[in-house]
């Protein structure tokens, strides 16, 4: 089989394709044939090393996938050979075979395409949990979105709107059209103040900013915030650099959370939280054993609670079936363009999401 291998931690170019042998499932994993596999903001952290929890080169990248079960390893109850199913592996996604625990394997519809589906796993999934796990929101209530723009940005909206949300985003003027067709008050970050246009357009701020960026930003967000309001914190853009890690970002990223998370706990109006999709844990093989740490075979790792995975993933599938939300696919690529699809990341944010096709 093929898969995608970082031996080492920097830019697009470390991504090289290799030849392997297929791996075999274990006890409790099903071995998925990968039908389409997410490309992230994530994925390039996890590549320049800036990722927490980034497993040590070499290995396979690769956050999201969409596959076909071809095989069960022992003690396998639930599913079945030929069913498809998404997963967030964290890594290892970019292979054209994988082992998964089949805990962590949800049972996608035949029907749907597998490329609008994977956009579902970490993009429409984060936004999800954003808005109904950590800040949950309640109809009515205002929410100022950062990136607005972008693959998670632009999720958050579409699904804030059926949430009965007023939403208000930043975003470039270029994108401003976006931000608008999805229902949200557009703010252009370049020339507006957000915060004086904030507090302009409700008078006394947002009941809730969900922040991708953070750094500074995080501070002044948390002054957006109402009486009872809650920033949440879930990005780390500032670590990457031109699509290498940034040491004076991931200092100043984690300096500005610690200070705004302090500010939190001595404003009791007011309430500061962060989200992580996945809890990276060194257990089972969601780490490669040393035995095997020289081929560094893909093994994916998992949701922190399967169960909260599962039953939020056939929500949105649910949405999706229903035609209420509409992933859209910025680039269908082959597996041997790993490489062109992360340097195509942050041209392509705005567009949609790209995904590579073993």
């Amino acid at each position: 089989m093929k898969r995608v291998v970082v031996d080492h931690f920097g830019g697009p170019e470390v991504l090289t394709t290799v030849e392997d042998d297929a791996p075999r499932p274990g006890a409790g994993e099903v071995l998925v044939r990968v039908l389409a596999a997410g490309v992230s903001f994530t994925d390039a952290q996890l590549r320049a090393g800036t990722y927490l929890g980034v497993p040590r080169p070499p290995f396979t990248p690769g956050y999201e996938l969409v596959g076909v079960v071809e095989a069960l390893g022992p003690g396998c109850s639930q599913l079945r050979e030929g069913d498809r199913v998404a997963a967030l592996t964290v890594w290892g996604a970019y292979a054209e075979l994988i082992c998964l625990r089949e805990m962590d394997a949800v049972e996608v519809p035949g029907e749907l395409d597998p490329a609008e589906v994977v956009g579902l796993v970490l993009p429409y999934m984060t936004a999800y949990q954003l808005l109904h796990r950590t800040a949950r929101t309640r109809s009515g209530e205002r929410v100022l979105v950062h990136g607005a723009a972008g693959r998670v940005g632009t999720a958050v909206l579409e699904l804030g709107a059926l949430a009965g949300l007023r939403l208000y985003g930043t975003a470039s003027a270029a994108d401003r059209a976006t931000v608008e067709r999805l229902g949200a008050v557009a703010i252009d970050y370049r020339t507006e103040d957000f915060l004086a246009r904030v507090r302009e357009l409700t008078g006394d701020g947002v009941d809730v900013v969900l922040d991708g960026l953070g750094g500074r930003l995080s501070l002044r967000s948390f002054r957006a915030l109402r009486r009872g309001g809650r920033l949440v914190v879930y990005g780390h853009y500032a670590t990457l650099a031109g699509g290498r890690k940034n040491r004076r970002g991931w200092v100043e990223w984690y300096a500005a959370t610690a200070g705004v998370a302090l500010w939190g706990l001595l404003s009791p109006g007011r309430h500061v939280s962060t989200y992580r999709i996945q809890k990276l844990r060194r257990d089972r093989k969601q780490w490669v054993p040393m035995a095997r740490r020289e081929r560094a075979l893909p093994v994916g790792g998992g949701p922190r609670d399967p169960e909260e995975f599962r039953e939020d993933f056939l929500a949105l599938l649910e949405l999706l079936r229903a035609d209420k939300i509409h992933p859209v696919v910025a680039e269908r690529l082959p597996l041997d363009d790993a490489r062109r699809a992360h340097e195509l990341l942050e041209r392509t944010a705005g567009t949609g999401k790209l995904v590579l096709l073993p």
